[in-house]
């Protein structure tokens, strides 16, 4: 199965600083069809203005990944971490027993990043927090993992589920050929170019379910940025 969710179908939220896009229920957007996908729980895609961001919220139970596609998000918690990450670098929060953050944009211009959670694998993990940048040239043409709880993925930021995040960018003609465990679910999104996905076109921001496949091929169709998680 690829099911390919075009991004204006997306569930939005937009105000003066935040326009949000949903590719699962979040918030006041509701899908009962999008409720998540394996222990994927929320993608969503924000873009976020100058000088503004999420002032000190809650979380609980989720493992929380943040891709910043441009510009630099600063996180702050009140476990004392305090960091920025920028375009094309990886932050992870295990929210675990409960954490209070915040995210800023502390940038001159717009700032765009994936929040991506997923499910852990049970309750009760301890927080924590840690980002890191991850060399832009090694993404070319492969997938490089860039969060995981799989055992293998030892130079990958930890998330405490048996998942990973990957991030490729392709030059238009590439392709990357992606094998899926049993029972395991594929989402993946082109930040930016056209892609085709087992031959199915796919534009820059649409979702891409995948399930009950062996293996996946991605073709650029232009030079792409894809995120890709495989999940339980």
């Amino acid at each position: 199965m690829i099911d390919v969710r075009p991004f204006d179908s997306l569930g939005q939220f937009d105000i003066d600083w935040l326009k949000a896009r949903h590719h699962f229920s979040f918030g006041h957007y509701m899908d009962r069809n999008r409720m998540g996908f394996g222990a994927l729980r929320v993608w969503n895609d924000d873009t976020i203005q100058p000088d503004t961001g999420f002032d000190p919220h809650p979380h609980r139970d989720m493992e929380i990944i943040t891709y910043v596609r441009r510009g630099a998000i600063t996180h702050r918690d009140r476990l004392g971490n305090e960091g920025r990450t920028e375009a094309g670098d990886v932050q992870v929060m295990s929210a675990g027993t409960g954490i209070v953050h915040a995210e800023y944009n502390l940038e001159p211009d717009i700032t765009q990043i994936f929040q991506i959670w997923i499910e852990p694998s049970a309750p009760g993990f301890e927080p924590r927090w840690d980002s890191r940048s991850f060399p832009k040239g090694d993404r070319a043409g492969e997938l490089i993992v860039l969060a995981s709880g799989r055992p293998q993925d030892k130079d990958a930021l930890r998330i405490n589920q048996d998942a990973a995040v990957f991030g490729a960018t392709l030059q238009a003609g590439q392709s990357v050929t992606h094998p899926i465990g049993a029972g395991r679910k594929v989402y993946l999104v082109a930040a930016t170019g056209a892609i085709t996905v087992d031959g199915v076109p796919v534009a820059a921001r649409d979702g891409v379910a995948v399930a009950d496949q062996e293996t996946i091929t991605i073709v650029a169709t232009d030079t792409a940025e894809i995120v890709l998680v495989d999940v339980p």
